[in-house]
C-alpha cells in the first residue's frame, strides 16, 4: 500500500488472515506475538488492532487481550451489501466501455487462476483479484478504495469456505466474462446484480439471517 503507515499495513494483513480463515473466529491474538510475527514493536499492532476492532472484526476482553468475533452483525453486512450493490454495479457500468481486449485476456487469466477445482486456488484472493480488476478501470480515481473498505466488512471466510459457494461464484465469474465479452453493459451489470445477490443470499443462509434481498424495493 503505497503511502500507508505500518499500523494500516499490519491492519490489511490481520483483516486478510482473518477473512481468508488462516485467524479462525474466536482466535485469541497476543499483541506480543503478533509485534514478533511483523517484526515491529507494540505501538503499531496496538494501533492495528483498535481499528480492526471498530470494525467488529476483533473484539477486546478487559484484561484479556482481543480475539477475532465470533458473532457477526447481520443489519451491517446488509448494509454494507445494499451499497455494493450500487457502487460495484455503477463501477462496472463505467469500466464497461473501457475494457480492451487485453484486459478481457487477463481477465480470462485471473478467472482460470481462480478455478476451486485447481490445485493451488485462493477462493478469496482470485475473488478479490476478478472483481477489482473491473473496479479499477471504472474512470473514478479512489472509487476503487472505497469499494475496498465496504468488502472490508465482509465475513468472506463465511462466503468463501463452502466448496459449493465457492463452485457457484466462479461459475458467476464466467457468465461475467462472457458478459463483459459481449461488450454490452447493461447485459454485464445484471449479471454482476445476480452474481451479488446470490452471494448474498448463500451468506444469508450461512449465518442463519433472513433470506430476503435487502437491496429489493418491493
Amino acid at each position: 500500500m503505497a503511502g500507508s503507515t505500518k499500523s494500516e499495513e499490519i491492519a490489511q494483513e490481520i483483516r486478510r488472515r482473518v477473512l481468508s480463515g488462516d485467524y479462525p473466529r474466536g482466535a485469541r491474538l497476543r499483541q506480543d506475538r503478533l509485534a514478533a510475527d511483523f517484526g515491529v514493536s507494540i505501538t503499531p499492532v496496538r494501533e492495528a488492532l483498535r481499528v480492526l476492532e471498530s470494525e467488529r472484526l476483533l473484539v477486546a476482553e478487559p484484561h484479556r487481550g482481543v480475539r477475532v468475533a465470533e458473532l457477526i452483525d447481520v443489519d451491517t453486512i446488509r448494509a454494507a451489501y445494499v451499497v455494493r450493490r450500487l457502487t460495484e454495479t455503477f463501477a462496472v457500468r463505467r469500466a464497461a466501455i473501457r475494457l480492451s481486449r487485453h484486459d478481457l485476456a487477463v481477465l480470462r487469466g485471473l478467472l482460470d487462476a481462480g478455478d476451486p477445482g485447481g490445485d493451488s486456488a485462493d477462493p478469496q484472493e482470485a475473488n478479490h483479484a476478478f472483481h477489482f480488476y473491473f473496479y479499477a478501470r471504472c474512470g473514478v480515481p479512489g472509487l476503487a478504495d472505497r469499494i475496498e473498505q465496504l468488502w472490508a466488512t465482509f465475513p468472506w471466510d463465511v462466503m468463501l469456505s463452502d466448496p459449493g459457494r465457492a463452485r457457484a461464484s466462479h461459475a458467476e465469474h464466467r457468465r461475467i466474462l462472457t458478459a463483459a465479452r459481449s461488450g454490452d453493459a447493461d447485459r454485464l451489470v445484471a449479471a454482476f446484480e445476480r452474481h451479488l445477490a446470490a452471494g448474498m443470499a448463500a451468506l444469508a443462509i450461512a449465518l442463519g439471517a433472513p433470506t430476503d434481498d435487502p437491496f429489493d424495493t418491493d
